[in-house]
């Protein structure tokens, strides 16, 4: 029988947030992207603006992931 993969429900921190995203999106265009970018998803805010409200780093990664088609090996 197969093993289950462990299921990631820690917080995640922002150094790894912020990694994450320039893996995917490059060091110059993740912080404008992070800046410039109002998704309807988080609730008409930029990544920062969700960051600076208090919203959990590891559900606006998944939303990034979600709405940019990030793949899932990245993910």
């Amino acid at each position: 029988m197969a093993a289950e993969p462990e299921l990631d429900t820690g917080p995640m921190r922002l150094t790894d947030f912020w990694q994450r995203m320039a893996d995917h999106f490059g060091e110059g265009y993740a912080d404008s992207f992070a800046r410039d970018h109002v998704m309807s998803e988080l609730g008409g805010r930029t990544v920062s603006e969700a960051l600076d409200a208090g919203w959990d780093a590891k559900e606006i990664w998944r939303t990034v992931c979600a709405v940019m088609d990030v793949p899932a090996e990245k993910r």
